[in-house]
């Protein structure tokens, strides 16, 4: 089975899944097998589940008659399906990735776009190898623009994401300190997330660029063409202020406020508000859009439990966006608690992270510093250092926080949100 000879099957189906699970009529099933798992044995019940075809990469479960077709990797079929149905589509393709807020980001720019456009955009955290993929053939005919979220923890990671997706814009949140282990270091990141840059320039497509930050700037130096935010020599410039702690841009005197809490979120509603102007959206929709978006995804969600307000980050972590979220949390009024748990993929760089962010949460002055995780416990000693969440919940169970504030933020390994119903 080649792409060619698959791919009027696949204009037939209603989506593409690699959940057994999630299987429903007219699907096409690419059953994946690992170490520990082959679903190429549920080919024969995907198809009288209604499957209209299943990929599968052991040639014994094949059965041209019931649309079950082999292929040497379901993985690389995938890949290159994708990239097949990517060059017959038409339509702006915006790449999306960086250390810290490309979630968020992406959410935000979705909202924004669909105020004018049929956005299809990367769901949930759907960023890798396989995710990217997946994205691109859930385009349908009807999608005006495409939002394509690109995650990595190595080199390489993008420049092939870019391959597959290949954007006619792209967006590099910020170089922080995240994926060290996998990066080789910051100055890996910076080369890392960098291979969007490269492939837009090889291409020459457009370049946002936050013109506040000095290693996009250096990147994009004398690069056209860019959409530019940041100063008010800017393509678009925004002013930032603060409303009960959500944050907001103003623009030509018009004011939008998110229901985001940190002034980090600031550039993500820039980043979004920039793309909706260049696409001729009015900042009214743009203000519609920014105040309609509501945080579900623990990432900078504020929520309201009798008489606590938490804070909820508890999607990812790492040293640069653990800080800002400290920086940001110290300034609610009222006794605050912090939960912080281990920040994942530091390598060599852990234990001098943790301690420099324990430090730094002790110099802020917080009422309460509550630590998980086995890294955090290494440099922290406290009663109030716990190796995990069960050993946190059972000691919330008899001693509960008295502070009006609390913010939950840790690498998404940490499972912090099992924590909320304690606190």
């Amino acid at each position: 089975m080649n792409i060619e000879q698959f791919y009027p099957l696949f204009l037939q189906a209603d989506k593409v899944t690699i959940d057994s699970r999630k299987i429903a009529e007219n699907d096409i099933f690419f059953a994946f097998s690992g170490e520990n798992f082959n679903a190429a044995t549920l080919a024969e019940k995907a198809i009288s589940d209604g499957a209209l075809a299943v990929i599968v990469e052991q040639p014994e479960y094949e059965n041209k008659d019931k649309n079950i077709f082999y292929v040497s990797s379901t993985l690389e079929f995938l890949q290159q399906l994708a990239v097949y149905h990517r060059s017959g589509i038409n339509i702006p393709f915006i790449g999306l990735t960086g250390s810290n807020g490309k979630t968020t980001t992406k959410e935000l720019i979705h909202a924004v776009l669909s105020e004018k456009f049929n956005v299809q955009y990367t769901f949930g955290n759907l960023n890798n190898h396989i995710g990217v993929p997946l994205t691109i053939l859930s385009i349908k005919p009807e999608h005006e623009i495409a939002v394509i979220e690109m995650g990595a923890n190595h080199q390489k990671e993008i420049e092939f994401l870019c391959t597959l997706s290949q954007p006619d814009f792209g967006y590099i949140t910020n170089f922080g300190k995240a994926h060290l282990e996998g990066f080789g270091g910051f100055e890996g990141v910076i080369k890392g997330k960098s291979e969007l840059y490269d492939y837009l320039k090889n291409h020459g497509k457009t370049i946002i660029v936050n013109e506040n930050d000095p290693i996009q700037v250096e990147k994009t130096e004398s690069y056209q063409p860019v959409i530019t935010f940041g100063k008010e020599s800017s393509d678009y410039y925004f002013e930032s202020f603060s409303e009960q702690h959500f944050v907001g841009l103003e623009y030509k005197g018009i004011k939008a406020v998110s229901k985001l809490t940190g002034e980090y979120n600031f550039t993500n509603l820039c980043a979004a508000a920039s793309l909706g102007l260049h696409f001729d959206i009015s900042f009214e929709k743009i203000k519609h859009a920014i105040e309609q978006y509501t945080p579900t995804n623990m990432r900078s969600q504020v929520v309201k439990k009798e008489r606590k307000t938490l804070v909820l980050d508890t999607y990812n972590a790492n040293p640069s966006s653990m800080a800002a979220s400290l920086n940001n949390f110290i300034t609610f009024e009222g006794r605050k608690t912090i939960i912080i748990g281990d920040m994942l993929e530091l390598g060599l760089e852990s234990e001098n992270e943790h301690q420099n962010i324990l430090k730094l949460a002790q110099e802020l002055g917080f009422d309460e510093i509550i630590t998980v995780g086995k890294h955090f416990k290494a440099v922290y000693p406290s009663d109030l250092a716990f190796e995990d969440t069960t050993a946190l919940i059972e000691y919330l169970k008899q001693n509960a926080i008295q502070s009006d504030n609390v913010l939950l933020k840790g690498s998404r390994g940490v499972a912090l949100e099992k924590v909320i119903e304690f606190v």
